[in-house]
C-alpha cells in the first residue's frame, strides 16, 4: 500500500475540524485525521507493507524547466536555491512536520527523494513491486499507473479513506475511455489547470478521449496531423500543430518517473512503535493518545 501522503494530510486538514487542537491549542487536525486515516485503511485492507510517500520536491526543476508554468500559481515564497515553498494553509504547515515524526517514531516507512515529488517514489515503487499494489491517492495523475495485469489499483478517496473509488482498467475506460498507459496522453491534451498544465487549446477531456480513440496513442494523433489524408477537422490539426512545442515535452512532465534512487528502508507495516519514548512524548505535547492507540492496536492485530 502506497500512500500520497501530501494528498492524504490535505484532505485530513479540510475534513477535519480545526478546532481538533492540542493541549497548548495548536490544530492537529490533518495529523489526527491522517492518523484515522491510516487505521482505517490498515483495518479494511490488510496491507503487508505501507510506505507514506512525501513530496521532498513538490515542483520540481526538471519538470519547470520544460514547462515552467508547471504548478508556478501554487507558489507561495521563491527560494533561490530550491525547493520553492508551496503555498499552505496558515494552520497545516506546521503540523507537517508533526506528521514527519509521528511516521518515523511510528517504524512506518517515510520516503521521499531530492529532486522528485511523491508521485514519482510512487511511480518506481510500483514498477518494482513483485505483487499487488494499492495506492491511496486524492490526485488522479496516479491514473496513469493503474494495471489489472500487474495487480496495481488507485483507490481514491471519495469521503475520507472509509469510502474509496477502487479504480482499475475497466473503470478508466468507463470513465475516459482509457487505460492505465493511455492515462498520460489524456492528461497532457486535456490540461490541468490544478497543475499549471495548458493542455492543447480547444480539446477537453471528451475530445482528448476520442482523438486517442481513433489514432491509438499521442504519436498517433501528432502523425494524424501531418497526414492530410486524416480526419481530423481542420480546427483541431491547426490546434495541434501550433501546440507540438508543449506536445513535445508534456509526457516527460506528466508521466510519474520510475527511476528514482530510493534510499535503502523498511516497507514492512510495524507491529509495534520503532521509538516508543518519542512516540509517547509526541502523544502527549499534540494530544494524539486517542488517535494513536487505535492506530497501535489497529498495527498489533
Amino acid at each position: 500500500m502506497l500512500l500520497d501522503t501530501a494528498s492524504l494530510y490535505f484532505r485530513a486538514y479540510f475534513g477535519v475540524p480545526d478546532s481538533v487542537r492540542a493541549p497548548d491549542g495548536t490544530p492537529v487536525n490533518a495529523v489526527r485525521g491522517l492518523l484515522d486515516f491510516i487505521t482505517r485503511l490498515v483495518q479494511d485492507h490488510h496491507p503487508d507493507d505501507l510506505v507514506a510517500c512525501w513530496d521532498a520536491d513538490w515542483r520540481p526543476q526538471w519538470r519547470v524547466d520544460l514547462i515552467p508554468s508547471y504548478k508556478a500559481h501554487r507558489v507561495a515564497v521563491e527560494t533561490p536555491e530550491g525547493p520553492d515553498e508551496e503555498e499552505t494553509p496558515d494552520t497545516l504547515a506546521p503540523q507537517v512536520p508533526i506528521i514527519a515524526a509521528v511516521l518515523d517514531a511510528l517504524g512506518i516507512a517515510r520516503v521521499g527523494v531530492a529532486g522528485y515529488e511523491a508521485d514519482d517514489v510512487i511511480g518506481t515503487l510500483t514498477g518494482a513491486a513483485s505483487g499487488p499494489v494499492d495506492i491511496i491517492t486524492g490526485d488522479r495523475d496516479l491514473y496513469q499507473l493503474v494495471d489489472d495485469a500487474r495487480q496495481v489499483r488507485v483507490l481514491y478517496p471519495l469521503k475520507g479513506v472509509g469510502s474509496l473509488q477502487v479504480t482499475d482498467e475497466a473503470w478508466l475506460r468507463e470513465k475516459y475511455g482509457v487505460d492505465g498507459s493511455g492515462y498520460v496522453d489524456l492528461a497532457l491534451l486535456r490540461g490541468d489547470p490544478s497543475d499549471g498544465l495548458p493542455g492543447v487549446p480547444g480539446i477537453g477531456e471528451k475530445t482528448a478521449a476520442k482523438l486517442l480513440d481513433a489514432y491509438g496513442d499521442l504519436a498517433g494523433i501528432m502523425a494524424a496531423v501531418d497526414d492530410p489524408r486524416s480526419g481530423l477537422t481542420p480546427s483541431r490539426r491547426k490546434r495541434l500543430d501550433e501546440s507540438r512545442a508543449y506536445v513535445a515535452v508534456a509526457p516527460t512532465v506528466v508521466r510519474v518517473a520510475g527511476d528514482v534512487p530510493l534510499p535503502d528502508f523498511d516497507p514492512a507495516l510495524p507491529a509495534e512503535p520503532l521509538d516508543p519514548e518519542t512516540l509517547d512524548a509526541l502523544a502527549a505535547r499534540w494530544g494524539l493518545h486517542n488517535a494513536l492507540h487505535r492506530l497501535l492496536t489497529t498495527l498489533g492485530k
